[in-house]
Order: C-alpha cells, then sequence, then structure tokens
C-alpha cells in the first residue's frame, strides 16, 4: 500500500475524484484530508472533507446516496485521488446523477435522478 504521507497534500487537502466503475462516468470531486481518506480506506464508503463546513462527511450520510469503493488510485504526481465507485442514487446534491450536468454553454446534459426538496 502507497505511503499517505507521501501523498501531497495541499493545505492538508488532496483533490478527489469519484468516477461510475462501471460506465466511467465522472460524478464528483471534492477534497480529502488524511483522515477522510483513512475513513474511506478503513469503511469502503467514500469520506470527504468539506472546506465550507471544516468537517469531515461521508457521501450520502444525508441523502442515502453513498459511493461504495471498488477501487482508489493516485496519480503519478501523488496529488489527486481517483475513486472507482459503485454510486447509489445521485452523486450531486442538486439532484443530477453527476456534478458535470452542464456544458459551459449552460446546456443541461445530465440526468436529473432526485429532487433535493424530498432529501434534505
Amino acid at each position: 500500500m502507497i505511503n499517505l504521507d507521501d501523498l501531497k497534500y495541499d493545505n492538508g487537502l488532496i483533490q478527489a475524484i469519484a468516477q461510475d466503475s462501471i460506465t466511467k462516468e465522472v460524478l464528483m470531486c471534492a477534497f480529502m484530508n488524511r483522515e477522510a481518506l483513512e475513513k474511506t480506506i478503513e469503511t469502503g464508503i467514500a469520506h470527504y472533507w468539506s472546506r465550507s463546513r471544516q468537517s469531515l462527511w461521508k457521501k450520502g450520510e444525508s441523502s442515502g446516496h453513498t459511493q461504495k469503493i471498488v477501487e482508489i488510485r493516485i496519480d503519478c504526481d501523488m496529488d489527486a485521488i481517483l475513486m472507482l465507485v459503485e454510486q447509489a442514487g445521485g452523486a450531486c446534491h442538486t439532484g443530477f446523477r453527476s456534478c458535470f450536468f452542464r456544458t459551459i454553454d449552460g446546456k443541461e446534459v445530465g440526468e436529473k435522478v432526485f429532487d433535493p426538496e424530498d432529501v434534505y
């Protein structure tokens, strides 16, 4: 296993990308601190660091839309994490399957899979 101390954290955080393990759709990106990464490895469920709340959060703790880890990869520079996941429900808090649901022109191209008002 890669030594977590060898990862290149920026101000204690590292970029984490969640990708559907089957379709390869990029679902979201967020940040992890070492504790979030350790919890993710320990539990097999994605955990992140919320910069706005300054706290650890388990993906799906409110919505039930968890990310089960299939595999974790580290990039060549050791400054980013790619997690291949099994996504339950939508990854985006706005109700879309992926956080990448619109084009640069503002056109919605993603699939809305839940109503956030019903979940949060």
